[in-house]
């Protein structure tokens, strides 16, 4: 999950995973959309930056085909996906 103080518009998001192919952003905010935010591979780190409302997100990676939690995360919630 990540917290977004009520000054923040942007949210950047980043998984070093220099191994995959494909890696996509999905969570609360998209519907759990798999493809609707493609992350961009820079150096082997995989990121990506939206614009959020202030408040707080589910999310996981869509990684080559499988969900993945945020290594960095500072905790976790149950989720379907």
């Amino acid at each position: 999950m990540i917290d977004l103080n009520p000054r923040t518009k942007k949210a950047t998001f980043s998984l070093d995973r220099p191994d995959a192919k494909k890696v996509f952003l999905a969570g609360d905010f998209n519907k759990w959309d798999q493809k609707s935010h493609p992350m961009k591979k820079i150096k082997g780190v995989w990121k990506i930056s939206l614009a959020l409302k202030p408040g707080e997100y589910k999310f996981k990676y869509f990684v080559d085909g499988n969900w993945h939690n945020d290594p960095a995360a500072h905790k976790y919630v149950p989720s379907p996906f």
